[in-house]
């Protein structure tokens, strides 16, 4: 195979896993202070549809950018809520954020844009980092991306040092093991809860961004097509922890990137079972990771303070 084939290839799973990783970063942070978070398909949906939204009617991609990372808040602050406060079902509160965000994305793109010429947007531009990009074979698959890209690759450096170098790392750990014991010390478990909830929630905008603003530049029903449950895969694949998580979702995105390759190559292979790859190998990642992995001890299980 060419070499530029097997760059391009290379270049194009990271590319595909950045959505992905994401998403398994906004649940790391949900799930290691004990939050069960399925909503972040949801999530990344809506913000897709506002980050667009913003940039189509203001020209301004920082602004979508913007638009989007507070989207993402509020509907982790709407879940915090109800799993927190309320002590509602987590996988209920979960779901019940993604038919809403399927619904309303679904209603005001249809008002807003359905009928009408609506070009693209701009998307965010290609960063080539000076010497670096020029180092052969490793260059243009490292460093030569759009902003989101990066952001996300750091990210996960991020999340590593906070989650296992720093105290507020530690307090979001000892809440997700062990929030009565916690408590006891002086943490304030609901606190931790509620702002890692948070966290998640932007990170997941910042997904949804990437979908609207760094990969088509427009805005297309159900676009976000499962990559929150996938992430979900990759976090629990990765055994809820960064860089495991960057793992499975480079795989998961290997497998996507193949799938684009081999369409191009025009295998003979009808492209609807090509497109099922990701999916495939998330079915069987599960079967054999789910029982294997552990979870945080106190995930999903709301906490009343005595």
């Amino acid at each position: 195979m060419d070499a530029r084939i097997i760059i391009g290839l290379f270049a194009l799973t990271l590319v595909k896993a950045t959505p992905l990783t994401l998403g398994a970063l906004s649940g790391i942070f949900c799930e290691r202070s004990g939050v069960v978070n399925i909503a972040i398909e949801g999530m990344m949906l809506t913000a897709a549809f506002t980050g667009f939204s913003m940039t189509f009617f203001t020209g301004s991609s920082i602004l979508g950018i913007i638009v989007a990372l507070l989207t993402g808040v509020l509907l982790a602050l709407l879940h915090a809520v109800l799993s927190i406060r309320f002590e509602v079902n987590q996988i209920i509160s979960g779901t019940v954020i993604n038919l809403m965000a399927i619904g309303v994305t679904g209603y005001f793109n249809r008002v807003i844009f359905i009928g009408k010429v609506v070009p693209g947007v701009t998307l965010l531009p290609l960063i080539k980092i000076p010497l670096l990009s020029e180092i052969p074979f490793i260059g243009p698959i490292l460093f030569i991306h759009q902003p989101i890209v990066f952001t996300m690759l750091l990210l996960v450096v991020v999340t590593h040092v906070v989650l296992f170098y720093t105290p507020w790392g530690l307090r979001m750990r000892a809440v997700g093991e062990h929030p009565r014991a916690a408590d006891t010390l002086g943490i304030n478990v609901h606190r931790v809860r509620y702002i890692n909830v948070l966290v998640g929630g932007a990170i997941a905008g910042l997904a949804g961004a990437f979908l609207t603003l760094e990969a088509v530049g427009t805005f297309e029903k159900l676009m976000s097509n499962g990559r929150g449950f996938i992430s979900l895969a990759a976090m629990i694949f990765g055994k809820w922890t960064p860089f495991g998580a960057l793992g499975a979702a480079l795989l998961f995105g290997f497998a996507e990137a193949l799938g684009v390759r081999l369409q191009i190559e025009d295998i003979g292979v009808p492209y609807q079972f090509v497109s099922m790859l990701p999916y495939l190998l998330t079915i069987i990642i599960l079967a054999g990771v789910v029982g294997r992995a552990t979870p945080p001890a106190a995930l999903g299980t709301p906490y009343r303070k005595q």
